[in-house]
C-alpha cells in the first residue's frame, strides 16, 4: 500500500460570508476522506491517502508561513490550496499565479500592498501543477459546474498561490495548485451564485483523486487547456 500525505488549505474568515467554503471544505475532506467505492480500475485502490486540513488567516504575511509549517510537519506529495470567489457560479480551477499583489482591500492585518512583487528574484508567474484537464473532465461527468480561471486575482489568494508554487519549484516531486470555490448556495436556485456545500466537498475529493492519479502517472497533456 502506497502512502500519500495531502495538505488541503483554506482561509479562516471572509467579511460578510456566513458559511465559508474555503474553511468548511478542507475540514470536511480531512474528516470524510476521499469517499467513493474502490474498484479494480480505481487509481486509489492501492493507495493510502491521508488528507490534512490547514486553516489560515486572510493575511498577506501570515498565510504562507501557516501553510509552510503544515507542509514541513506532514511532508505531503500533494498540496491543494482553496479560496473564495464570491460571484462564481461554480468551481474555478486556477491556471496561473502571478508575481504581483495589487489590491485596495486590506487584509485581516489591515495591510494593503500597492503594486508590489511577491518575490523580487522570482519569475513573473508560475503555472499550476494540478492536472486541470482531467479534473475538469471529471466535474463535467459528475455535473459539477466548473471553469478554468486565468489567475487567482491580486489579493491574498494569489499571494499564497505564488508562494506555494515558488516552494514547489524547489521540490523534487510535488503536485500543487489552487482551486477557487463559490459561495455556499443551498437553495438550488441556479440563477444565484454558488453551489451546495456537499457538491463542493465532492469537487474537492475528485480533485485530490485526480492529483494522486497524476502523481503516479504524470502526463503534461493533462495540466492545462489552451
Amino acid at each position: 500500500m502506497e502512502r500519500f500525505n495531502v495538505v488541503v488549505c483554506g482561509f479562516d474568515h471572509y467579511d460578510g460570508v456566513e458559511v465559508n467554503p474555503a474553511y468548511e471544505v478542507p475540514r470536511a475532506l480531512a474528516e470524510r476522506g476521499l469517499g467513493g467505492p474502490v474498484d479494480a480500475d480505481d487509481p486509489l485502490r492501492d493507495a493510502d491517502v491521508t488528507v490534512n486540513a490547514v486553516s489560515m488567516p486572510v493575511s498577506f504575511t501570515k498565510s504562507w508561513p501557516a501553510l509552510h509549517e503544515a507542509i514541513e510537519a506532514t511532508r505531503p506529495r500533494i498540496v491543494v490550496a482553496m479560496g473564495l470567489k464570491r460571484a462564481a457560479r461554480g468551481i474555478a480551477l486556477e491556471r496561473c499565479a502571478t508575481n504581483r499583489v495589487s489590491d485596495d482591500r486590506p487584509d485581516v492585518d489591515n495591510m494593503t500592498p500597492q503594486h508590489d512583487v511577491i518575490n523580487p528574484s522570482g519569475p513573473a508567474a508560475y503555472w499550476t501543477r494540478l492536472p486541470l484537464r482531467s479534473i475538469l473532465a471529471d466535474y463535467t461527468t459528475a455535473g459539477i459546474p466548473a471553469t478554468l480561471s486565468s489567475d487567482a486575482g491580486t489579493y491574498v489568494c494569489n499571494s499564497l498561490f505564488y508562494q506555494l508554487l515558488d516552494w514547489a519549484a524547489s521540490q523534487e516531486r510535488v503536485v500543487a495548485g489552487f482551486v477557487s470555490l463559490p459561495q455556499v448556495n443551498e437553495s438550488g436556485d441556479r440563477s444565484k451564485p454558488g453551489l451546495p456545500l456537499d457538491q463542493q466537498v465532492k469537487a474537492g475529493q475528485m480533485a485530490i483523486r485526480e492529483a494522486v492519479r497524476y502523481w503516479r502517472q504524470p502526463s503534461n497533456a493533462e495540466i492545462l487547456l489552451a
